[in-house]
């Protein structure tokens, strides 16, 4: 039976629950810079996603696929409802290439990245777990199968916050049998030499919990200048990170290549890069040693898919943003993705741990892996209904 498309829907899901407070220094981002007069005090306000975008492909043989994306999910809907709709029903969900072809060119005068891409990723993962659902296979296995038997995952969290406390979150994770975790560091440009230091007691901290045997990195989230980055480095050099991830803007991509040609320390980046075209040239340019993009924002698994065969060429491993199942699976039929992230389920806070709370199913880590159930076809995972009285849904 041939499988079409026969309706795309748009969810927005947002959180009316309760908000865990986020304190000063919590993780740099890009907007630190700015002058605070006429700003929010949460410089975390526009980087929060305390709003997901959910998206259901239905076909005429009775599947729904789900997709998500959580980057500015109410602009995303716009599009997918405006433009992307009557881009897709009616086609077969099989010509999957030429649907993401369909949706690409038909934006791109505006939709190349940003936006308009995070929404054709979202409905890209919709369509592949549908595309899982009819053929009741998981989505791994129509893009290759396993390359390993199970996915090793670092515990990906631990913003800043006093040391003590951190301290003991760390303690946790090691308790729970990882052997790799990252942490956020709080401070940048704007707090000088004092805030360089207390960026290295963080990383010093979480060291002398886990010791030497487990891997230990640091995001800033784009928060750093380059000039800031380079002066940081020459003290993160000494503290064997494995890597450090978006030191300075994404469009930075020349400070990219420079601090990684420079430094001892791995540069990982891509989590705000688009599309094969965009890694083409974060690989030519050598701008990272680890590439670490989000399905949910890059163009889907259909353009996931590619990027992982393109690193391969260049021999730089591919390890997904975030700890979502979409990207698990991308991961898993890859032989150049050696380790996942893993966001523990945890109270709301920034919104980045809401997929916990929007979908069932996620894969939970066991002592430091994630298994991905070869009995479940698709993507694995349907709505939950145990926390719909925390959301407002918008159709």
């Amino acid at each position: 039976m041939v499988s079409k498309i026969k309706d795309v829907r748009a969810k927005l899901y947002t959180w009316k629950g309760p908000i865990q407070k986020i304190h000063n220094n919590f993780c740099t981002n890009a907007a630190d810079l700015l002058n605070q007069d006429n700003i929010s005090s949460d410089r975390w306000t526009t980087y929060k996603f305390l709003s997901w975008l959910v998206v259901e492909v239905e076909t005429t043989d009775g599947h729904i696929g789900l997709g998500n994306a959580a980057l500015s999910p109410k602009p995303c809907k716009s599009v997918i409802d405006s433009y992307l709709k009557d881009a897709v029903v009616g086609e077969n969900i099989w010509d999957y290439e030429h649907i993401w072809q369909k949706m690409y060119r038909q934006t791109l005068a505006w939709g190349r990245k940003g936006i308009g891409m995070t929404a054709i990723s979202a409905v890209d993962i919709a369509i592949w777990d549908a595309l899982g659902k009819a053929s009741n296979q998981p989505v791994f296995r129509l893009l290759g199968g396993k390359t390993k038997s199970k996915l090793p995952c670092y515990a990906s969290k631990l913003y800043s916050q006093p040391l003590d406390a951190l301290a003991k979150e760390a303690q946790g994770y090691l308790d729970q049998g990882f052997k790799a975790m990252k942490l956020r560091l709080g401070w940048g440009p704007n707090d000088g030499a004092e805030g360089m230091h207390k960026n290295i007691e963080l990383i010093k901290t979480v060291r002398s919990v886990v010791g030497k045997n487990v891997d230990l990195m640091a995001d800033v989230y784009m928060g750093w200048t380059f000039e800031y980055a380079k002066r940081m480095m020459r003290l993160i050099d000494n503290e064997n990170l494995r890597w450090l991830e978006e030191p300075v803007i994404a469009d930075d991509i020349d400070g990219y290549a420079d601090l990684k040609a420079s430094c001892r320390t791995s540069i990982s980046g891509g989590e705000h890069e688009y599309t094969l075209f965009g890694f083409r040239q974060l690989l030519e340019k050598k701008a990272v040693d680890v590439v670490q993009f989000d399905t949910n924002r890059v163009g889907g698994i259909t353009q996931a898919h590619k990027i992982c065969a393109l690193a391969e060429a260049f021999q730089i491993p591919v390890i997904p943003h975030a700890g979502q199942v979409h990207n698990f699976h991308i991961s898993m039929s890859s032989i150049n993705a050696p380790i996942v992230e893993y966001f523990p389920f945890w109270p709301v806070e920034i919104g980045n741990e809401l997929f916990w709370y929007i979908f069932d199913g996620e894969p939970q880590a066991k002592n430091g892996f994630i298994e991905l159930d070869e009995s479940k076809p698709g993507l694995g995972i349907k709505l939950s209904q145990k926390y719909l009285n925390e959301f407002d849904i918008e159709i």
